[in-house]
């Protein structure tokens, strides 16, 4: 089978994020008012070939704990659609 993977990695909550503490202050001093806890991460899009959507999530998490986000800093998730 033939997956389509978004994985979205964001800086761990709790930690300083100077690029969305930027970027929410760019977006206060536009007039865009209601706006709080901007967090900047990474979109990673990939296809991944599995014999079914359980082993597809078993690579995906094995990828991401070995290579694709840093468990120190950052917290991921990501969403599996067949195609």
């Amino acid at each position: 089978m033939i997956f389509k993977v978004q994985l979205n990695v964001v800086p761990r909550a709790g930690l300083l994020d100077p690029q969305g503490k930027t970027a929410e202050n760019g977006l206060h001093s536009k007039g865009f008012k209601g706006f709080s806890d901007v967090r900047i991460g990474k979109n990673i899009a990939f296809t991944l070939e599995a014999a079914n959507e359980d082993e597809a999530k078993k690579l995906v998490e094995d990828a991401c704990k070995t290579l694709l986000y840093n468990p120190v800093m950052e917290s991921y998730h990501f969403e599996l659609m067949e195609g």
